[in-house]
C-alpha cells in the first residue's frame, strides 16, 4: 500500500486556499444556527417542534433537513458551537465541495437514523448529529485518502476527544444516541464514498523488438 507525499508548492497553496474556504464556511454556518436560535428563543422554541424529527410519522421526514439547524436551549447550542466549528473545519479544509456532499450525507443519514429508531411521541433536533458525523469522518478520511497529514489528524482528534466516543451509546433520557451513532456512522461511510480516487497509471507498451541483421560478407 502507497501512501501519498506531503504536500509541497503549488499543491500546499491551494490547500492553504481551501482552508480560507473552509474556515469562513463555518463562521457562516454558525452565524446561520445561532440567528436562527434567537428567533427560535423568542417564539419560545416552536421552531423546534415544528421542525425537529418525529420518529416515524411520514409527514416529518422532511424535517431531517432542518432539525440539524434547531435547538431546545442556550446551553444546548453552545454545547455543540465549539466541536461544530472544530471538526466541521478539519472536514471542510481540504475541500469545501467535498465537505458539502459529505454533510449532506451526514445530515440525511443521522436524521434517518432518528426517524427510524427512536422512541415515539418525541421530537429530536439539534446539531450534534452532524457533529458526530465529521468526526467519525475525519478519523478515517486519512485512512482511506491515505494522507500522512490526514492520518496524523484523524489519530489526534480521535485521542483529544475521545469522549465523544460515548455519545455513540445509550444515555440519558433526553439525548439521541440514535442521531449520534447514525451521524457518525454517515461520516465514516462519507470518508469512503468521498475518498480521493486515484488514477491507475498506464504502463507504456513494450516497444517493438529491434531485429538485428547480419551485415553482408565481404566477398
Amino acid at each position: 500500500m502507497k501512501e501519498r507525499a506531503l504536500p509541497s508548492g503549488a499543491e500546499a497553496q491551494a490547500m492553504i486556499a481551501e482552508a480560507r474556504k473552509a474556515l469562513w464556511v463555518m463562521v457562516g454556518f454558525l452565524v446561520v444556527i445561532w440567528i436562527v436560535q434567537i428567533v427560535n428563543w423568542a417564539t419560545g422554541y416552536a421552531l423546534s417542534f415544528d421542525f425537529g424529527i418525529r420518529a416515524r410519522e411520514l409527514s416529518s421526514l422532511p424535517e431531517a433537513l432542518t432539525a440539524p439547524f434547531l435547538h431546545f436551549s442556550w446551553a444546548h447550542i453552545e454545547s455543540n458551537s465549539g466541536p461544530l466549528f472544530i471538526f466541521g473545519f478539519l472536514a471542510a479544509y481540504r475541500g469545501v465541495r467535498k465537505f458539502l456532499g459529505v454533510t449532506a450525507l451526514i445530515v440525511v443519514g443521522s436524521g434517518l437514523g432518528v426517524w427510524l429508531v427512536s422512541p415515539p411521541n418525541g421530537v429530536t433536533a439539534g446539531a450534534s448529529g452532524v457533529v458526530l458525523g465529521y468526526f467519525g469522518y475525519i478519523i478515517v478520511r486519512g485512512l482511506f485518502d491515505r494522507r500522512p497529514i490526514d492520518i496524523v489528524i484523524g489519530l489526534v482528534m480521535a485521542l483529544c476527544f475521545a469522549y465523544q466516543f460515548t455519545a455513540l451509546l445509550p444515555a440519558e433520557e433526553g439525548i439521541s444516541w440514535q442521531g449520534h451513532l447514525f451521524g457518525f456512522g454517515s461520516g465514516v461511510v462519507g470518508g469512503w464514498v468521498f475518498r480521493e480516487r486515484r488514477r491507475k497509471q498506464v504502463e507504456p507498451a513494450p516497444a517493438d523488438p529491434t531485429v538485428m541483421l547480419d551485415p553482408p560478407q565481404q566477398p
